[in-house]
């Protein structure tokens, strides 16, 4: 069962290589943090503020790759947490096809945040981080 999830704080430390982002259970009381680097949650944090850059960055451009190849991104489900390093899909929607295209969690964040598709955890990763 995969449960909806909020990005509720991004921790950024110009002093330590190692950011954080806590999701939030949407309709509950459970949350986690994941670890990411400076890159991945400068990325997060201009798009949820709708910095424009004057070049795509990386999160634009594959956002822009997918429109362009008929898909639509559907939503980012952290599928797995092996070892403590959390595992995640990209649900594109192409025609009639979903593809599931794997991903750090990152990175499959800041390109949904960028589109405002929705955040899922599994169950069973939520059960492993509780």
């Amino acid at each position: 069962m995969q449960v909806e999830m909020q990005l509720v704080r991004i921790v950024i430390s110009e002093t330590d290589d190692q950011q954080i982002i806590i999701l939030k259970e949407a309709n509950g009381d459970r949350h986690f943090p994941i670890v990411i680097g400076i890159t991945e949650a400068a990325a997060i944090d201009r798009r949820l503020k709708k910095h424009p850059t004057p070049r795509p960055p990386t999160h634009e451009l594959l956002a822009s790759v997918i429109e362009k190849l008929g898909g639509v991104v559907e939503r980012v489900v952290i599928n797995d947490l092996q070892d403590r390093t959390f595992f995640a899909l990209l649900h594109v929607k192409q025609g009639e096809k979903i593809l599931k295209i794997d991903s750090r969690p990152s990175d499959a964040i800041a390109l949904g945040i960028g589109t405002g598709v929705p955040i899922f955890v599994e169950e069973k990763v939520l059960e492993a981080v509780a």
